[in-house]
């Protein structure tokens, strides 16, 4: 298990969010990446909150932000080492924001991204 703090942690999600293509993240429309320790209730390394844009009807002005939620403490419990780790928070990153465009997990592990 490595150990990282909250922020540490939090710098090295941005970094990775940043090095994604282009094409992946320039639709992101109104949504917000944060950093928890960990979910109160699931093992999970990461969730989107929010709905995903194939099932938005009209959506304007005064909408609540999605959510995509990046959990630290599982990503540092998975990962021996800080390449793991960067891995690890980039397939995370995908998988959720995957979610944003409608791609549920079934179509995830058919593509191989979950």
């Amino acid at each position: 298990m490595l150990e990282m703090g909250h922020e540490a942690f939090e710098e090295l999600v941005t970094e990775v969010l940043d090095a994604l293509p282009d094409e992946m993240v320039e639709d992101l429309d109104n949504v917000v990446f944060l950093v928890e320790d960990e979910h109160p209730e699931e093992d999970l390394l990461g969730i989107y909150e929010g709905v995903a844009i194939t099932d938005r009807g009209q959506y304007g002005f005064g909408e609540l932000p999605d959510r995509i939620m990046v959990y630290r403490l599982p990503h540092l419990d998975a990962s021996e080492s800080l390449e793991e780790l960067r891995a690890e928070v980039r397939t995370t990153l995908v998988h959720e924001i995957a979610h944003f465009y409608g791609i549920d997990d079934e179509q995830l592990h058919e593509l191989g991204w979950a």
